[in-house]
C-alpha cells in the first residue's frame, strides 16, 4: 500500500486482510495524521517516501520492501471481500500465472459499478509499475511475457475488492481531477500514441466538462488501440457519455453498442448496457430500453439502479403493476433510494392507491431532506398544490 493521511479508511482496510496475508507493507507520502500509527497497530512495515507527483514511483518504492512471492496492492478506501479468499488462495498455486486480474465494485459510482483491476502478481525481478498516474503493472508484465512465454494472465471472475472512492466529498473530488489532469497530461506529452493514457485523460476531460477535448483525444485512442478489448471498452464507453452530454444520442448509442459487443466480462458491461437502455429511454425505443435493462439485470440481479430504470421504462409503457415491482425492489436493495421512493408514489397514485402512494412520498421526502433538499421541498409544495399535506 501506499498512503496519505488514510487515518479514516486505514484501520477497513487492512482488517479486511488481517491473517491473510504474510506480510502487509505500507508505504506513506507524507501523513500528517495518524496513519503511520494505525498502520504499525495492524502489524504493518511503514516506511517513509517523499510524495513527487508519481503514482508509478511511489508504488516502485514499496516493492523493494515485499519479501513474498505474491503481491496484492490495495488502496486504503478498498477492501477485500472475505467471499474471495479461497479462490485468490486457489489461484496463486498456480504455476504459470504471473498476473492475477481481480474484479472491483466501485461502491456508490454513478456510471460503470465495476471494473478490472491488476492488483495481484508474481513477484519478479522485471515487474514493475509505469505511468504516474494510473499505476499499473501491465506493461512490464506483457514485456516479461514476451521474453517469457511460459507466463498467463489470470483473473477471478468474482468481486474481490469494494472500492469506496466514489463517496467522498465535492471538494476531495475536484482536487483528485487537477491532481490526475496533471500527471496524465505530463504523461501524454510524451507518450501521444498511448491508447491507454487517451482513454484515462480523455474520459477526465469529458468528466469535466471538456467533451469535445475528450472526444478528440478518445477518437485518437480508438486508431491506435489494437485488439485491447478492455481499452476498446473503456474508450467506446466514455465516448458513449461524451456524446450523450452534448445530445447527439444516436452516435452515443452506437458506441455503446460497440462497446458490449467486446469480448470482456460481462459485469464489465453493466454501465454500457445501462446508459444503452437511458438513451433507448430517451429516443422513445421503450422495447430497446426494456431490452438493455433486462440483459443488464441478467448480468448482475442485485444492481438497483437497474431495477429503477426498468421500473421507470415500464411506467412509460403504461406497465403500472409490473413497474411497482421494479420499483420495490430497487428500494429492497437500496433502502435509502429517494427517487424510487418518489416514482413508487407516482405509480400507486395513478392506480389509486392514494394510502399506499402518500406513505412512499413521505418517505420519499424523508430521504431527499438529507440527500437533496431542494428536491424534498419541491417535491413536498407539488403534493400540497394536488391537497396532499406530507
Amino acid at each position: 500500500m501506499i498512503v496519505k493521511n488514510e487515518e479514516q479508511t486505514l484501520a477497513q482496510c487492512l482488517r479486511s486482510v488481517q491473517g491473510l496475508v504474510d506480510e502487509i507493507v505500507v508505504l506513506d507520502t507524507g501523513s500528517s495524521d495518524r496513519t503511520p500509527d494505525i498502520a504499525q497497530k495492524f502489524g504493518a512495515k511503514v516506511y517513509t517516501f517523499e510524495w513527487c507527483n508519481d503514482f508509478a514511483k511511489a508504488r516502485n518504492e514499496s516493492l523493494k520492501y515485499v519479501r513474498t512471492d505474491w503481491v496484492l496492492v490495495l488502496d486504503a478506501d478498498e477492501v477485500l471481500v472475505p467471499e474471495i479468499v479461497p479462490s485468490l488462495k486457489q489461484a496463486i498455486q498456480h504455476d504459470r500465472f504471473l498476473l492475477i486480474n481481480l474484479l472491483r465494485q466501485e461502491v456508490g459510482a454513478a456510471q460503470s459499478p465495476y471494473s478490472q483491476v491488476s492488483r495481484l502478481f508474481r513477484r519478479h525481478p522485471n515487474l514493475c509499475f509505469s505511468r504516474p498516474y494510473h499505476a499499473l503493472v501491465d506493461d512490464s508484465v506483457a514485456r516479461i511475457m514476451s521474453k517469457e512465454p511460459q507466463w498467463q494472465v489470470g483473473y477471478l471472475p468474482n468481486v474481490a475488492i469494494l472500492h469506496e472512492g466514489y463517496q467522498r466529498g465535492a471538494i476531495a473530488q475536484k482536487d483528485k481531477f487537477t491532481q490526475a489532469q496533471t500527471a496524465m497530461e505530463g504523461f501524454f506529452s510524451t507518450h501521444p500514441n498511448d491508447p491507454y493514457v487517451c482513454s484515462k485523460l480523455g474520459a477526465l476531460y469529458v468528466e469535466t466538462g471538456s467533451w469535445h477535448r475528450g472526444i478528440e483525444l478518445l477518437e485518437q485512442g480508438l486508431k491506435r488501440s489494437g485488439l485491447n478489448a478492455q481499452i476498446l471498452y473503456e474508450l467506446h464507453y466514455h465516448l458513449g457519455i461524451a456524446y450523450s452530454r452534448l445530445q447527439q444520442l444516436q452516435k452515443a448509442i452506437a458506441h455503446y453498442q460497440a462497446a458490449i459487443g467486446l469480448s470482456i466480462y460481462p459485469l464489465l458491461k453493466l454501465g454500457a448496457y445501462n446508459n444503452l437502455g437511458n438513451l433507448k429511454q430517451a429516443t422513445g425505443d421503450l422495447n430497446g430500453a426494456k431490452l438493455a435493462y433486462e440483459i443488464a439485470l441478467q448480468i448482475d440481479p442485485k444492481f438497483a439502479v437497474g431495477y429503477y430504470n426498468l421500473g421507470m421504462t415500464l411506467k412509460a409503457m403504461g406497465l403500472l403493476n409490473e413497474a411497482i415491482i421494479k420499483y420495490q425492489q430497487a428500494i429492497s436493495l437500496n433502502p435509502k433510494y429517494a427517487e424510487a421512493y418518489q416514482n413508487l408514489g407516482v405509480v400507486l397514485l395513478k392506480l389509486g392507491k392514494l394510502n399506499d402512494s402518500l406513505a412512499a412520498f413521505k418517505q420519499s421526502i424523508a430521504l431527499h431532506e438529507v440527500q437533496n433538499p431542494v428536491e424534498a421541498n419541491r417535491l413536498r409544495q407539488g403534493l400540497a398544490e394536488m391537497g396532499f399535506a406530507v
